[in-house]
């Protein structure tokens, strides 16, 4: 899921730290995610994730691109 987040923010030109900005999740927990260092997300982090990327959870999970 990791690199989907990555695909996302990065299709959209955005940096961890600005994604941080517009979704209220911490540049830390981004890159967590991005680099699976953290196999768990709560259903809210993916939430606001998905939305500040303008997709939902499931095009974040299931999407075969970007």
């Amino acid at each position: 899921m990791g690199y989907k987040i990555k695909e996302f923010r990065e299709k959209r030109g955005l940096t961890q730290e600005e994604l941080a900005e517009k979704s209220g999740v911490s540049r830390t927990t981004i890159h967590a995610l991005e680099t699976d260092d953290s196999k768990n997300a709560t259903t809210g982090t993916l939430l606001k994730l998905a939305n500040a990327l303008g997709t939902t959870v499931e095009k974040l999970f299931f999407g075969k691109t970007v």
